[in-house]
């Protein structure tokens, strides 16, 4: 019997890490006994998760483009063509049936690779807006497998599409709104939570400081807000210079980081915060009204058309990161606690966008490439 192996590649940002990982431990599970490797950078930081989640690991050579004119971009083209001459020789040795990338810029050498040696080659897209290596890469993929599918008008024609959705974290599957409200000693007042990812957004932390003066003491009312490790003690200053007795306030509860974040996003009944993809699957698969500020640095600014694609459907207000300010922000909050059928609306139509069964999806894509001839490189 042939034993199954496969490769999986994605890095850089945790949007491309979290689907590439969740793929490899799908896989695991539906094909007992195959060999899963993870390729990724060394200065990534899928060096670190990767190995952690007892997926095994190999690093090759490679560097992002600017986007701009710079001499940098000499030593990220050279890089690529190495890192391409190591993948060849990391899949010849590994010899996978199929090959798996979910975008970054460590994708294009490994997918390049495949390619070359005739493996078949499968892309996810997380992102409305299609990344740069993997619309190169969907004319010679067998698959593309989308989030969303307004991202299918960006990549080339002829492309194979798949609307798959994108596979969450197994906590934001296991979790349940009123054990998380139990377990946070909610009773039944609005839950608002805020966070702009692991180091913070500072526009987002100085707009939330006006959000907390405005609701700060009220018992129906609870705030949740990460402000990001970078920002925390900067915001605790900001509080107290507006007045704002933070251990007095019973009802807001401010921290760097929220680790236990799947019972925070089970128990909100609104969100602020960034629009990454991977936020927006949690965001959909809980069912969850947000407002939503895309930062305006992602590349090809591809957090704008991810919170558009929500908007469009009625599951999210969006707001411009250049447009933030704490006036319009309560504007906003104040506005959509005004009208709880709005917001249950708002959550309908976010659930309805979710699709529960991305990784089986995605899964079902790998079992179609599967066969035992495939993969002698």
């Amino acid at each position: 019997m042939v034993r199954l192996r496969f490769v999986v590649t994605g890095g850089g940002t945790g949007g491309h890490i979290y689907p590439a990982l969740a793929i490899a431990q799908g896989l695991g599970e539906a094909f007992p006994g195959c060999r899963v490797l993870y390729v990724g950078t060394s200065r990534g930081l899928e060096a670190d998760i990767v190995p952690r989640a007892g997926i095994s690991f190999k690093a090759i050579s490679a560097a992002g483009l600017k986007r701009r004119l710079t001499i940098k971009n000499l030593w990220a083209a050279y890089l690529a063509f190495r890192g391409v001459a190591e993948a060849l020789r990391l899949l010849r040795s590994f010899r996978p049936q199929v090959v798996i990338g979910t975008g970054g810029y460590v994708s294009g050498p490994v997918l390049l690779a495949a390619h070359l040696l005739r493996v078949p080659l499968l892309v996810h897209e997380q992102n409305a807006f299609p990344g740069l290596t993997n619309r190169l890469l969907a004319r010679v993929a067998c698959r593309v497998m989308l989030t969303f599918p307004e991202a299918a008008g960006y990549l080339p024609r002829g492309a194979k599409v798949r609307l798959t959705g994108l596979p969450v974290r197994d906590e934001i599957t296991r979790v349940d709104r009123e054990q998380a409200r139990l377990q946070l000693g909610e009773g039944a007042g609005t839950v608002i939570l805020s966070f702009g990812g692991s180091r913070g957004a500072e526009r987002l932390n100085k707009a939330m400081a006006d959000v907390v003066k405005a609701f700060q003491g009220r018992p129906d009312v609870k705030i949740y807000h990460s402000t990001g490790t970078a920002g925390y003690d900067d915001f605790l200053r900001l509080l107290r210079s507006m007045g704002i007795d933070l251990p007095g306030q019973g009802n807001v509860t401010i921290a760097p980081y929220f680790y236990q974040i799947a019972a925070y996003l089970a128990a909100a009944d609104l969100v602020v915060c960034r629009a990454g993809a991977a936020t927006i699957a949690e965001l959909t698969y809980l069912g969850k009204p947000a407002i939503l500020i895309p930062y305006p640095y992602a590349a090809s600014n591809h957090q704008e058309f991810n919170a558009m694609a929500l908007a469009k459907k009625g599951a999210a207000n969006v707001i411009k990161d250049k447009e933030l300010s704490g006036e319009r922000l309560l504007r906003e909050v104040n506005a959509l606690l005004a009208e709880p059928g709005r917001l249950r609306r708002m959550a309908d139509q976010a659930a309805r966008l979710a699709n529960p069964d991305a990784l089986e999806d995605i899964i079902t894509s790998v079992r179609e490439l599967v066969t035992p001839t495939r993969g002698r490189v």
